[in-house]
């Protein structure tokens, strides 16, 4: 690419002369506070100086780290998110288990309530029966007066 006279370089120049993607030399861009020109067309280019200074940047930002990094801002948050968040997780599951630490004994109980209810519907029916039984056996007695009393006979 030509531009007045400078000599000048497209962004996939770049990424082949670079070795790096668009984020990177974003980046790169970023930190040596170089903002890419366009030119009549529209069109992205970086001059012949620009990209060595981004060369230079890069060769800094490589050697500049060493291999093994320290854990960031971000990790050791998340590393206390994650902390926070067992921990919160073991109070919880602490305290359910307390407030239900009874409710064996109490669902036990209940059972027990229940059997025993069913006994007594059951019981209530059979002496139902058994009044029903005992009235009828009554009402066959005809009074015939002195607190005497004459068994009805029944016709079937």
């Amino acid at each position: 690419m030509e531009d007045t006279g400078v000599k000048t370089l497209s962004p996939q120049q770049v990424r082949n002369i670079l070795n790096a993607d668009n984020k990177e030399i974003v980046d790169l861009c970023r930190r040596a506070s170089i903002l890419p020109k366009k030119n009549a067309k529209g069109q992205t280019y970086f001059s012949y100086d620009e990209v060595k200074h981004l060369r230079e940047i890069q060769a800094q930002k490589t050697t500049a780290y060493p291999v093994e990094k320290p854990p960031s801002a971000i990790a050791s948050i998340l590393t206390s998110l994650k902390n926070m968040e067992n921990n919160l997780g073991n109070k919880i599951s602490k305290i359910i288990d307390e407030k239900l630490e009874g409710m064996d004994e109490v669902v036990v109980e209940l059972i027990r309530c229940k059997t025993d209810n069913e006994t007594l519907k059951q019981k209530i029916i059979d002496l139902n029966k058994e009044l029903y039984q005992v009235k009828n056996d009554l009402n066959s007695y005809k009074h015939v007066g002195l607190g005497l009393y004459k068994k009805k006979e029944r016709h079937i």
